[in-house]
Parts: C-alpha cells; structure tokens; sequence
C-alpha cells in the first residue's frame, strides 16, 4: 500500500524558517525519485524541488538558494528546509513519489494530502 504524508507546515513570518517531513510507505523507496510541489489558490501543482534516489537535486528558479531538499533512505523520509520564506511562498506543499527523474507533475505517480504554508509579511 502506498500513502505518503506531509507534516510541519505551520504560518510563520516573513524571513522566518519551516522544515518540512514526508514520510514515505513505498515498496522499495530508496528506487523513487521524490519531490515537493506546491499550489497556490486556483492554480495548478508547480514543482518546487526534486531528489533523486542517489542524491541528485532540481530546484525551481524561485526557491534557489533558500530551500534545501534531502533524504533519509533509511527511514524513508523526505525533507525540505526552507529558509528565507517569503509571502509569495504560502501554498500548500505536496509531497510525491515518481520512478522517472524530474520535477513536472505529470510525472509523479503518488501524492500526499498536502500541508498548509503561510507567510505573512
């Protein structure tokens, strides 16, 4: 069975740091290339960084140097640090699973429920 869930957005300020958790129940997850999206009201799921199963990163232009993804493979747990939060940054993030190494939606074969993120200025 496959289920992915999303924990640690919470509402901060604008400056302020959230790390988020994905915990992940795939058969063999360490094979997944794993990735956080996020949606901003009525718009469509935009990627917001990719790992590959060996470590290998994609980050969208606009979170370049502030967000940082990772994995623990061995507690099958995805992770992002993000830093510098601005405003623009409130969505809600979703984490997901793929067997093919990018950062476009259509690619990803699971998805989490989401968790709330929200700067305020």
């Amino acid at each position: 069975q496959v289920q992915l869930v999303e924990s640690g957005g919470d509402s901060v300020q604008a400056g302020g740091s959230l790390r988020l958790s994905c915990a992940a129940s795939l058969y063999r997850y360490n094979a997944y290339s794993m990735a956080w999206f996020r949606q901003f009201p009525g718009k469509e799921r935009d990627g917001v960084a990719g790992i590959s199963p060996g470590g290998g990163q994609l980050y969208a232009d606009s979170v370049k140097g502030r967000f940082t993804i990772s994995r623990d493979n061995a507690k099958n747990r995805l992770y992002l640090q993000m830093d510098s939060l601005k405003p623009d940054d409130t969505a809600m993030y979703y984490c997901a699973a793929s067997r093919k190494w990018s950062l476009q939606p259509s690619d990803y074969d699971y998805w989490g429920p989401g968790t709330q993120v929200t700067v305020s200025s």
